[in-house]
């Protein structure tokens, strides 16, 4: 398992460790190893130092260890564990989308063709704009969230890039008026 230095505005963060390749060492063959994430369920302080990360992602494993009442390692090695379990994907900054010039948001629905949801994804990853993607069922297959600068930049990317997507059969988009982002509470 090798290493990463996690270095932000606030300085140096501990080294965390960084999952090797699925199935354990890269010189042997996999191994049956731990338990997953799934098998191995999260308790009350896992779910305490999620929320904490989720809060403010940039917290020291120091703030978030007197905040759970354990100490620094047992803090770091459940933090580890859990990047490890992939459990925690990353570490990523909550954007004022308005702010960063990104003032036009919007929901578009996506009928797509049958068995083509990989091709579409890989499409849809490559467009500008697209927040999130989801396979869904119900009325459509295929839901995203997109921030454009304005109105007119929305238009060109649904009219132009989304519906020229070949297995695309239709779309319908849902302008966002208002947006609010949830944080667990502290």
């Amino acid at each position: 398992m090798s290493t990463e230095q996690m270095v932000g505005p606030g300085g140096a963060r501990p080294v965390l460790p960084v999952p090797s390749p699925a199935g354990g060492s890269p010189a042997g063959p996999p191994s049956a190893g731990p338990p997953s994430a799934v098998e191995r369920g999260l308790d009350r302080v896992d779910r305490s130092i999620l929320r904490l990360l989720q809060q403010d992602g940039r917290a020291s494993v120091r703030s978030v260890a007197e905040r759970v009442h354990v100490s620094r390692a047992n803090a770091y090695a459940r933090i580890a564990r859990m990047m490890e379990d992939g459990v925690i994907r990353g570490f990523t900054a909550r954007v004022d989308h308005e702010r960063a010039g990104l003032s036009a948001c919007a929901y578009v629905t996506l009928k797509i063709v049958q068995n083509s949801w990989r091709t579409v994804r890989e499409r849809l990853l490559d467009l500008p704009g697209v927040a999130h993607i989801a396979l869904v069922g119900g009325e459509f297959d295929v839901l995203l969230l997109v921030h454009t600068a304005d109105n007119r930049e929305l238009r060109e990317l649904v009219l132009n890039s989304i519906q020229s997507i070949p297995d695309v059969l239709s779309t319908q988009t849902l302008l966002v008026f208002e947006e609010t982002d949830r944080v667990p509470p502290a």
